[in-house]
């Protein structure tokens, strides 16, 4: 059981728009990114001695709502005009608890939620000099690194030379974005060129129809291929789809898209619709579900593991302490600062021998340089 902290007395939240520019495009079957707009929740207050504390959470929203529903400028506004207010509506003594008990009466957008709860532990954790590892029951002081590769715009070509040059970096777990007519020709070109030593895994973020024969032909190739596993190949909603081809795959299935909570999991689990989850702390509406889902996964036998939603340096801290604590076995989507940004907000993650190391700091462990917030900020939406 995690302690019990001290609430904090809030005194502002504030919500701050960077723009941040990739440092090469990111390609899936939902679009292509050049860019990510981010959204920042800080909130301020008051710790037990009345002395000023600082919390940072990111809202993973993109753009546009193409993952699901959620989007940035939606969270923007749902933050400042329905969750914050709720959350500061009766009182402003408040600890992450609070985030899921006083939002109750509101639907969805947990990806702002997220932002919100972890800003709010952060600041908790900050008050009494906690790590948010520490406070999470971390096992682990480094945590194994995967590398999510988009579709690049040259082809077989540019992936297999960007697989050569993450392996080469010391990642231990390769994951391709795949789309139909972008999936069996890469990826087999990947596997004979790296070897069955290589941990390589998909991930089709929903783009095939269980419908549609040369879908199921492909997935079926790619199913030849000793993967890792195979992630989200059909709709969120499609579970039964997921189950019916799971049966007959050698390749686990993965969801991702379909999870929303430890209920979504025990179910699709249940069903037989995958044998392995992704937990993402924005998908799943914080860091207390991402837990419960972690238990009820080690319940039924399933493994999970710590997706990513190109974060910045503050939504990177928390994954990376959520990946450390015990069940988290798989390498997590927690790439080096390098792989996406030229310059982090924050300190930079580092990849050392495949591992990201845990932050020890108060909080997070990371808070947005000064400077670099300066010269990424576009717009300060509240507070």
């Amino acid at each position: 059981m995690r302690p019990t902290l001290p609430p904090i007395a809030v005194t502002a939240v504030d919500l701050v728009r960077v723009v941040m520019p990739l440092v090469q495009p990111f390609t899936t079957s939902f679009g292509r990114q050049t860019e990510r707009t981010v959204l920042l929740v800080r909130v301020r207050g008051d710790g037990a001695d009345d002395t000023e504390v600082v919390g940072w959470g990111e809202c993973v929203t993109p753009a546009a709502p193409v993952y699901s529903e959620e989007f940035t400028d939606g969270a923007a506004l749902v933050l400042r005009d329905h969750l914050v207010p709720a959350l500061l509506r009766r009182d402003r003594e408040v600890g992450a608890e609070e985030v899921g008990t006083r939002l109750r009466h509101l639907h969805g957008h947990r990806m702002a939620r997220a932002a919100l709860e972890v800003a709010v532990l952060d600041a908790q954790l900050r008050a009494v000099d906690r790590p948010l590892a520490e406070h999470l029951g971390a096992v682990r002081d480094r945590v194994p690194a995967g590398v999510s590769v988009g579709i690049p715009d040259g082809g077989t070509h540019a992936l297999l030379e960007q697989g050569a040059g993450y392996l080469d970096q010391g990642y231990l777990r390769i994951k391709v974005k795949i789309e139909p007519g972008f999936d069996v020709t890469p990826v087999t070109a990947l596997r004979e060129a790296f070897g069955t030593e290589c941990a390589l895994q998909v991930d089709a973020n929903a783009a095939y129809d269980a419908g549609d024969p040369d879908h199921l032909a492909a997935l079926d190739a790619l199913d030849e291929l000793g993967l890792e596993m195979l992630e989200q190949p059909f709709g969120p909603a499609r579970l039964r789809d997921h189950a019916r081809h799971a049966a007959r795959w050698r390749t686990p299935v993965c969801l991702d898209e379909s999870i929303h909570d430890a209920t979504d999991a025990a179910d699709a689990i249940a069903m037989g619709a995958c044998r392995i989850v992704n937990v993402k702390i924005g998908r799943v509406g914080g860091l207390a579900e991402a837990v419960a889902i972690r238990d009820r996964c080690r319940a039924a036998g399933a493994p999970v593991w710590c997706g990513g939603m190109l974060e910045t340096g503050i939504g990177r801290a928390a994954n990376v302490a959520l990946a450390a604590i015990e069940g988290f076995d798989l390498p997590a989507d927690a790439s080096a600062s390098d792989r996406y940004w030229s310059e982090d907000l924050t300190e930079p993650f580092h990849l050392l021998d495949g591992y990201l190391e845990v932050p020890t700091g108060p909080g997070i462990g990371r808070e947005p340089r000064p400077e670099a917030l300066r010269d990424a900020e576009v717009e300060r939406l509240f507070g």
